[in-house]
């Protein structure tokens, strides 16, 4: 698969939302995001699970119908799933859902779910024809997971002993690096990658995502932000299609917003317009 995007061990790679409603989810992302979709699991399978695209390339999933409430899950690409699920129990993580192979004979992958010592929720998946992800940090395509935490010095040190990451302070907040993750974008689909963050904070080319603490309220989860071209058009797009836009905010780099879908799963659109640039 020439040109195609790949994740090292450790670094998050997929995205999907479980839904209740899967047609009304397809309805309300397709109209957000442009995405058209394509059924995976067979016609006799317990729940779908449709693979969103965006101009052909594989951006994320929807399944169901789910009993739980809506939600956005995020996965992280291991060379075993066997091996990160046990190790990550015998940090204290709890194993929700054991390894398993998906698609048809195991071809797409193996994946597995865990729930960290706060009880976040976070999908493995070991690639085989579903390498991950195929189109980021565009208009309408996944831009980052962040962990959302009540304890950001033990989530740390648990993350750092499940897959070699690092927590750093980048001046803009709290970011997740994966130790050689630049290298291999330099050497896979992003040669440019150093010349165009040349002014940025030491490291940030291996910057998967980042830590924040809980907002009163807030559950320990991973949180999905999205790409858009401009934030007042998504935020009036999600308010057309049924969802609800929860709080809006500007930075020295984005403008965001947290929105919920109608189902009730919550994630973030954000427009980068850095403010030197006007």
């Amino acid at each position: 698969m020439p040109g195609a995007r790949t994740y090292p061990h450790g670094v998050t790679c997929w995205i999907d939302t479980a839904q209740a409603d899967v047609d009304a989810a397809l309805h309300f992302y397709g109209g957000l995001f442009g995405w058209e979709f394509q059924e995976a699991a067979p016609p006799e399978a317990p729940v779908r699970y449709v693979i969103a695209t965006l101009g052909g390339r594989d951006v994320a999933a929807v399944t169901g119908p789910a009993d739980a409430p809506a939600t956005w899950n995020s996965y992280v690409a291991v060379d075993d799933c066997d091996a990160a699920a046990e190790t990550l129990q015998g940090l204290g993580a709890t194993v929700v859902m054991a390894p398993a192979d998906a698609g048809a004979e195991g071809r797409a992958g193996r994946s597995a779910t865990v729930t960290d010592r706060e009880g976040a929720a976070l999908g493995l998946w070991q690639p085989r024809q579903r390498l991950g992800v195929q189109a980021t940090n565009e208009p309408g395509a996944w831009n980052f997971s962040d962990l959302h935490t009540a304890d950001p010095a033990a989530a740390a040190e648990f993350y750092a002993a499940a897959f070699g990451w690092r927590i750093v302070d980048q001046g803009w907040g709290t970011a997740i690096q994966v130790p050689g993750y630049g290298d291999h974008l330099e050497a896979t689909v992003d040669p440019d990658i150093r010349t165009r963050q040349a002014s940025a904070p030491e490291g940030f080319e291996d910057v998967i995502g980042g830590v924040a603490p809980l907002k009163a309220g807030e559950q320990p989860h991973w949180h999905v932000t999205f790409t858009v071209a401009d934030r007042d058009q998504a935020v009036a797009a999600v308010e057309q299609l049924g969802g609800a836009v929860l709080s809006s905010a500007e930075d020295d780099w984005t403008r965001n917003a947290l929105v919920r879908d109608p189902g009730g799963a919550e994630f973030t659109v954000s427009q980068f317009a850095p403010k030197e640039w006007g």
